[in-house]
């Protein structure tokens, strides 16, 4: 390929000479002193063409103008061009007037400036053609309307042109400027405002949408990507700039262009944690992430990884998952990090011995649970044996080995419960109020919502029906949740490790919830189908102990602001060890029994707001009928 472009290079030079020559005879022979027949008068012309030639060339290869590749080719190459002709011109003047040669002075100036003409016009037609032949080989590429007619918009247009074999064929812009609106770029239309795509594009043959908006506010971003929901297009994105600089230099623009991910709908701004407070809680530190092949916690291992700990311990049950973040951090980070992996299960308390005592951790993540609610309602006793004891023997471990922070991974499942898992992980919350104060370590409980893009979540679940020609199956169209990234939920446990000081609940502002249903449908939509014509949204029921809405809080009026005001502490009473060893006793009790309802019976006891979903549910739905919600979401258009 890079034969290629110097064939290209040396080729371009020579028909510049090719051009020179040409132009400069024909103006030779058309002068009025030499359009005779004198044969001696073409001995005067060799001469003067070729010190212009060898002038003009020196200046061309001294500004590198065949470095280009015209077919990309701007106003600078254009300008780059145009100074080389003149430099290497008015050198050539400086040279005759030195040596006192007679060659007319018009006479070279005219075949420079002639000459720089054509050579523009050979460039100029040499795009026209490659346009054509895209064109001409695009008929099996995707008509796409770039949204954002601003330089990263004219950057990703001139490279698509420039592609003729590339996905994209562009067809117009959308822009929000006035000034902009119906004029041409680079022969392309520009529409607007933006605001008004989903009737315009009705009536263009597009069916795809770039949005190359890399330096919009998050806020605008998210506008547009609902409006851009409304069509039947297949929306795409443009990066964020870091992302875009960032990219490896043999990458061209349009290869950095990406899928829409739900997480750019967020109903909020990203949260942005405090990186420096998390890295110096954790340089130099021994730490232990339990679950650390599971979605949270293999996120948590490569924070951990890049603040240079003193040795990270990945403790995973589930070898493959191991294996694979294994590999990426030792891709990653080589022998900069001292990672050790250890195969073992949170229940095997010898096992789990025998692992602290080799590596004394100072800071415990634990991550490690059983999260499937469906699952975990089929097999109780396995949820509280892993849930709960699982827990249990890390908490003993870290406190026998005077690990200085432990930090669990809790759920808004956990709040007001209404199936195993969550009663199970509310028990653990509780496990650690009742060791406050007992050890020299600190105990934090992390609580959030459903993380977008998690192992067993809904938005991996959806866009594999879509991608199978649907339907698409929601449990319950008036179903409610909260979502958080994979990234901002191993940041918050991170800063909520480092602010711990004994007890604290930490919970994320994670705005408005969203429907389930207006999910599925955006995702539809942003794959370019129109939902219920395309692809169906069929309603399935709720799955056992599922609620319709869920809560991040308990009931208390004492939260407390931290300096993150996104970052909220619920203090809760500690309960008494002798009442925490009795629930234990309780559970373990009907674990031995191995009766379900046992199990289930002894959670109620130990949790005593773990109520059924039924009763949940209801209260729910006659609070939203009594507040003017349609019981059913699509009750309000029929």
């Amino acid at each position: 390929m890079k034969k290629k472009y110097q064939y290209r290079q040396i080729l371009a030079f020579f028909l510049d000479l090719a051009i020179l020559l040409v132009v400069s005879a024909a103006i030779f022979r058309l002068t009025p002193e030499t359009n005779g027949t004198e044969s001696n008068a073409w001995k005067h012309f060799w001469p003067g063409f070729c010190q212009l030639a060898v002038c003009i060339s020196i200046f061309q290869l001294l500004l590198r103008t065949y470095n280009t590749l015209w077919r990309y080719a701007e106003t600078r190459e254009y300008l780059t061009l145009l100074l080389g002709m003149g430099g290497g011109t008015a050198f050539n003047l400086i040279v005759m007037r030195i040596f006192g040669q007679h060659v007319s002075r018009t006479f070279v100036c005219t075949s420079a400036a002639f000459s720089l003409l054509a050579m523009l016009a050979v460039r100029m037609l040499y795009r026209r053609y490659r346009e054509d032949v895209m064109r001409r080989s695009a008929k099996g590429s995707a008509y796409t309307a770039i949204v954002g007619a601003g330089d990263a918009g004219v950057a990703l247009l001139l490279e698509m042109q420039s592609n003729s074999g590339g996905h994209y064929h562009p067809y117009c812009f959308f822009d929000d400027d006035p000034n902009k609106i119906g004029i041409r770029i680079h022969g392309i239309r520009v529409y607007g405002p933006i605001s008004s795509l989903p009737n315009q594009i009705a009536n263009l043959p597009v069916s795809e949408l770039v949005i190359a908006m890399p330096n919009v506010p998050e806020k605008r971003r998210r506008e547009i990507l609902n409006i851009c929901t409304k069509t039947s297009c297949h929306v795409r994105v443009l990066p964020d700039l870091a992302d875009i600089l960032n990219r490896p230099e043999d990458v061209p623009l349009s290869a950095s262009v990406r899928e829409v991910r739900i997480e750019d709908l967020l109903g909020r701004t990203p949260v942005r944690l405090d990186a420096a407070r998390a890295e110096g809680f954790l340089r130099g530190k021994v730490v232990l992430v339990t679950g650390g092949g599971g979605s949270i916690g293999s996120e948590l291992c490569r924070q951990i990884a890049r603040v240079s700990p003193a040795k990270l311990i990945l403790l995973e049950i589930n070898e493959n998952s191991a294996y694979d973040l294994q590999q990426e951090l030792l891709r990653r980070y080589g022998g900069k990090l001292d990672l050790r992996v250890e195969i073992a299960s949170v229940r095997d308390r010898r096992r789990l011995q025998h692992i602290f005592a080799r590596f004394q951790p100072q800071v415990v993540f634990h991550a490690a649970a059983h999260k499937h609610v469906p699952l975990m309602e089929e097999s109780p006793t396995e949820a509280v044996k892993n849930n709960i004891f699982g827990t249990w023997n890390i908490v003993r471990l870290s406190e026998e080995y005077q690990a200085e922070k432990f930090v669990l991974i809790s759920t808004d499942k956990a709040v007001n419960p209404t199936n195993v898992m969550g009663a199970t992980k509310r028990m653990c919350e509780q496990l650690l109020q009742s060791r406050m104060g007992l050890s020299s370590t600190e105990f934090a409980v992390v609580r959030f919502g459903n993380v977008l893009g998690s192992n067993g979540s809904v938005v991996p679940l959806f866009q594999q029906q879509i991608a199978a020609g649907g339907p698409v199956t929601v449990t319950d169209k008036r179903i409610i949740r909260y979502f958080m990234t994979i990234p901002e939920a191993a940041q918050l446990v991170l800063e909520a490790g480092a602010m711990a000081r004994g007890g604290e609940v930490y919970v994320l502002d994670m705005g408005e919830p969203v429907k389930i249903l207006e999910l599925a449908e955006n995702l539809i939509r942003l794959s370019g189908y129109i939902p219920y014509r395309d692809i169906d949204i069929v309603e399935i029921g709720l799955r056992p102990g599922e609620k319709l809405y869920e809560e991040l809080l308990m009931n208390s009026e004492e939260l407390e602001r931290t300096d993150n005001h996104k970052i909220f502490i619920e203090r809760q009473a500690g309960i008494p060890t002798p009442v925490m060893e009795q629930m234990l006793a309780k559970l373990k009790a009907s674990l031995e029994s191995g009766d379900a309802e046992d199990v289930r019976r002894a959670l109620h006891a130990c949790v005593n707001t773990y109520h059924s979903a039924e009763e949940v549910n209801r209260r729910a739905i006659e609070q939203m009928r009594q507040s003017g919600v349609p019981a059913v979401m699509g009750e309000a258009n029929e």
